[in-house]
């Protein structure tokens, strides 16, 4: 009877199998395919945001906040035309489809027999004009100007007009014209006003 090297036991077989998983496990193996070498060098900006697209939004959020697109506080604008001075009170950028709130203040510097308020016709076009108080005593239509009669101001006494509009769907790019002021037909001053209309 040979005697030879006894058969492995059972924990030995499972040792010996175990090792051998191990060692094909180690052997490397073949990437997917659409795997190669370049994504391993990948750049920082490759698994990143674009730094670009951050400046494009910081730019866009730059602009809305310093008034570009508009929304911002109106400007006023002063004009002193000797006999009276002008004061208005209005949006210079609003979007398309907005409403807007215009004051305009007229204070006499010397007796006016008939305070008129007038607003060129260019500067409302594809505007409604809503509301305008106090209500003029003569409304009428003059060398292109809607022209609002309000009679007689004392020296040092002010005429303060409030007027509601909104900004009509085919208006773009915007309007120009001129708010002026009169003592019945003679002129005493103009100011011209730019309003740009965004989309």
């Amino acid at each position: 009877m040979a005697i030879g090297r006894p058969p492995p036991s059972l924990a030995t077989r499972s040792l010996l199998g175990r090792s051998a998983t191990m060692e094909e496990a180690e052997i490397p193996l073949d990437p997917p395919d659409g795997i190669t070498d370049p994504v391993d060098r990948a750049q920082f900006w490759d698994r990143h945001a674009s730094p670009i697209s951050f400046l494009i939004l910081g730019s866009l959020v730059a602009a809305a906040v310093t008034g570009h697109f508009g929304g911002q506080p109106s400007p006023r604008v002063d004009a002193d035309f000797g006999l009276a001075r002008l004061s208005v009170l209005t949006p210079t950028v609003i979007r398309n489809g907005e409403f807007f709130e215009t004051a305009i203040d007229i204070r006499a510097d010397e007796p006016l027999t008939d305070a008129t308020l007038a607003v060129e016709a260019g500067l409302w076009r594809d505007m409604t004009i809503n509301t305008m108080i106090p209500a003029a005593a003569e409304e009428k239509y003059k060398d292109g100007e809607y022209r609002f009669a309000y009679g007689p101001l004392e020296a040092g006494e002010t005429l303060s007009v409030k007027i509601d509009g909104q900004i009509n769907p085919p208006l773009f790019a915007g309007n120009e014209g001129v708010i002026a002021v009169y003592d019945g037909e003679r002129l005493l001053g103009r100011q011209v006003f730019r309003i740009k209309v965004l989309p």
